[in-house]
């Protein structure tokens, strides 16, 4: 007995563990296509979700030749090798799909362990550090099959199980809301500035001539470069000077993991940031093919700062950080920014401060960027008051969990 429930170890319960398909097995180059039996990797997994950006799809033919890692629905999936500890729970869509080597199943069998359960142990902070602490290997940590059936897990009876996870499933499903509410407020936003600014669909643009440019045709007196519209921000700072001063840290990871800064001590930042503010727009130069476009919401709690891996835009006089944010979140400029990456290693591509500036840009007149800003900025204002109740939604949600797995919170008092 430990911390109020019993535990026992993944290997002596009614868990099924398999891993995925190793290289011998793995699907050749040539065997993947456009549509199909899902393949899913580590780089699937995000927010304990199976997202479809850079997945791969297999034939049925080829998925009947892989003998191991067909994943049901509700399985958990983990990563063991790499990035380890990522998680997700295999929803409807992904039934039957197949998983690689970087990934291992845990299937419940919901007699004695609940699948829901079973998925937030797994995120717990117990059973990650258990996961840090029994890996191995530098380059490419891991964690073989054999540790992680050594591995604990809190067991309380299955009616416990299942109410705890009801729980924390609600803080879930809050969260799911609000975020299918921003992707709804985001693509209304990108939708009106197509129109506007890539159809030329504009009020009064019947009045206004088109020329041709560089970009095609356009309304007459819009060419110019992004440099036009923008400036970039370069002031810096060197967090671990202040090693115990917490700051909110805008990185790559951050805005992966929802878009959400991480609240983190100087002293555990040992490289030099951006310091930024909410006037500016955050557009990543690391593999821009891969569109990270941040409008950052900072609380005023701590001293914002961002990785030096995003370029920090700051408006020029009469443009409006609405108007960049949804200019650099379009289409149009993710091509043109990926074409001016450099570097021979497609995961470490980036564009040069400098080759920005000079891109080619349609730069509207500034009674046309006014008009567009008073529509966009309330659908963008909701969009960034609904992204800090998901902050407060998981951090409650990261506290009672800990707890809620332990014991410690006697479940009248969680729900009560």
């Amino acid at each position: 007995m430990q911390n109020g429930f019993p535990r026992v170890s993944i290997g002596d319960s009614s868990i099924y563990v398999s891993d995925g398909n190793y290289s011998s097995k793995y699907p050749k180059a040539h065997e993947f296509i456009p549509s199909g039996i899902p393949f899913i990797s580590a780089n699937n997994l995000c927010e304990g979700r199976i997202i479809r950006e850079k997945l791969k799809f297999i034939s049925e033919e080829v998925h009947a030749s892989l003998k191991k890692g067909h994943v049901r629905i509700d399985d958990v999936l983990l990563v063991t090798r790499g990035s380890l500890g990522m998680t997700a729970q295999v929803t409807k869509e992904f039934d039957d799909a197949n998983i690689n080597a970087q990934l291992v199943l845990l299937r419940a069998d919901n007699v004695t362990i609940d699948s829901r359960f079973l998925f937030f142990v797994v995120t717990s902070p117990d059973f990650q550090s258990q996961i840090i602490s029994n890996a191995t290997g530098t380059a490419q940590p891991q964690l073989p099959i054999a540790p992680l059936k050594r591995l604990t897990i809190p067991f309380p009876p299955l009616l416990v199980q299942r109410w705890i996870a009801d729980i924390l499933s609600a803080y879930d499903a809050l969260i799911d809301s609000s975020q299918r509410r921003i992707r709804v407020l985001e693509m209304m936003a990108r939708s009106l500035y197509r129109e506007w600014f890539v159809g030329f669909r504009f009020p009064g643009h019947e009045k206004v001539p088109s020329v041709a440019s560089s970009l095609g045709e356009i309304p007459k007196g819009w060419d110019g470069r992004l440099g036009d519209l923008a400036m970039i921000d370069r002031d810096g700072i060197n967090p671990f000077e202040f090693p115990d001063e917490r700051f909110e840290h805008f990185s790559i990871p951050a805005f992966d993991d929802g878009r959400l800064p991480a609240i983190e001590s100087g002293g555990i930042i040992l490289s030099g940031k951006h310091r930024i503010d909410d006037s500016c727009v955050l557009v990543s130069k690391l593999n821009p093919r891969i569109p990270r476009v941040w409008l950052p919401a900072p609380s005023g709690q701590h001293r914002s700062i961002t990785s030096t891996e995003f370029l920090v835009l700051k408006p020029k006089p009469g443009v409006t950080r609405e108007f960049i944010y949804t200019k650099c979140g379009s289409d149009e400029f993710t091509g043109q920014f990926s074409s001016l990456a450099i570097g021979t290693s497609t995961s470490h591509q980036r564009v040069k401060p400098e080759n920005l500036l000079a891109m080619p840009s349609i730069v509207p007149d500034r009674k046309v960027i006014e008009q567009f800003t008073k529509l966009i900025s309330p659908m963008l204002s909701v969009s960034q008051h609904l992204r800090s109740q998901i902050l407060n939604l998981r951090r409650t949600r990261d506290l009672l969990l800990p707890r809620l797995l332990s014991g410690q919170i006697p479940l009248t008092d969680a729900v009560g």
